[in-house]
């Protein structure tokens, strides 16, 4: 899964050496990009599942955005809610024909026995990889600076496994399963990530100490894989202790490795760190299919004011539809969004309520559309 440029990746200045002299000189002004294959520059369908709450809108926003741009993506919409007791068929088939899917908030109900559609989809799907960027926006001041962390979670066990029964009247049972399959293939997805992104570190998140066999079991398995990566350092942190890390230092971070229940939590403090759930963008991956969502789940789905007032902030699923579009092999056209988003955010004269503005989603979307180049 692609995530924000580091760098002008695409193009590059070409320079040659001088004869006789050691120094380097531009070659020329010829720019250099990446060979296509023939017929990537097709159209590619994604399902889109706008949501609840404010997922239709967001989602919309996204719909503009892409539109405005002449992207090469087009839309297959399926009205879901949280509140249903499955993922449709159809939605699970167009998945997995599309093999990508851009999603809104689909809210769970707390208790009463009904399951997260949510979870179902990434169980379905082996969605074993979630991802989330936590990142400084230039311009958007916060507490911390240099903050660039990235949270990839194990997506389908652990306390999410679902697996509770009532042993007697008020007793309950939650079993936590943690397999060395899994967190083999959530290890090898970290140090891949780190690997092909240049990052530097790559740091796993346990509670060993109390649940020796269930997060010792984790840890082996990310020990086992950190060999295989000798030019990344390797290190290991307390849950409770991570916390208290990330909100005091949390530029010391690069990626993180969690299992699932940690890896929620964990994301969503580094992006209230980093400048907000509004702004982090995220998605989940697995060997076939890849959804792509709001990165932190704090108020994916909002509240009935920020609907009624048409305020929610598109930042997030904005920056998640470029790491989409870098999937799908459309570098520039991702390139082209990020750069309209973070000057937008830059300039600071549109911004929603939670990043401290007044603007509406729509003159966000607006000034997006206005900052294409």
């Amino acid at each position: 899964m692609a995530t924000r440029r580091s760098a002008p990746l695409l193009k590059h200045l070409l320079t040659r050496s001088k004869p006789g002299f050691g120094s380097t000189v531009p070659a020329s002004q010829r720019w250099v990009t990446y060979m296509h294959r023939p017929g990537d520059g097709s159209p590619r369908a994604v399902t889109l599942i706008p949501g609840d709450g404010i997922g239709p809108l967001v989602t919309g926003a996204v719909e503009q955005v892409m539109e405005a741009m002449h992207a090469p993506v087009y839309f297959e919409k399926f009205d879901v809610h949280g509140t249903m007791k499955a993922v449709p068929a159809e939605v699970l088939d167009s998945i997995r024909k599309n093999k990508v899917c851009l999603k809104g908030g689909l809210v769970t109900p707390m208790g009463g026995g009904v399951s997260s559609l949510n979870v179902q989809l990434r169980k379905e799907l082996d969605l074993y990889a979630s991802l989330v960027n936590c990142f400084n926006l230039p311009g958007l001041p916060t507490r911390h600076d240099n903050v660039d962390i990235v949270v990839i979670r194990e997506n389908t066990e652990g306390e999410y496994s679902g697996l509770e029964h009532e042993v007697v009247p008020g007793v309950v049972e939650s079993l936590k399963v943690i397999t060395k399959f899994c967190s083999e293939r959530i290890a090898k997805y970290a140090f891949e990530y780190a690997y092909l992104n240049n990052r530097k570190k790559v740091t796993a998140v346990h509670k060993a100490n109390i649940m020796k066999l269930a997060d010792g079991l984790f840890l082996e398995s990310c020990r086992e894989v950190a060999k295989k990566y000798p030019g990344i350092k390797y290190n290991e942190i307390i849950v409770d202790n991570c916390c208290m890390q990330l909100v005091s230092k949390p530029e010391q971070f690069d990626v993180m490795v969690t299992p699932n229940l940690y890896g929620n939590l964990v994301a969503n403090t580094a992006a209230g760190i980093a400048g907000g759930t509004g702004v982090m963008p995220g998605g989940n991956v697995g060997a076939e299919h890849a959804v792509f969502e709001q990165g932190a789940s704090a108020g994916n789905v909002g509240s009935d004011k920020i609907l009624e007032e048409k305020i929610a902030n598109p930042v997030a699923l904005l920056l998640s539809s470029a790491m989409m579009l870098r999937h799908l092999q459309f570098p520039a056209f991702a390139d082209r969004l990020e750069t309209a988003v973070e000057g937008v955010i830059l300039e600071g004269k549109y911004r929603t309520k939670d990043l401290g503005g007044t603007s509406t989603t729509q003159e966000v979307v607006d000034a997006v559309v206005a900052a294409l180049d």
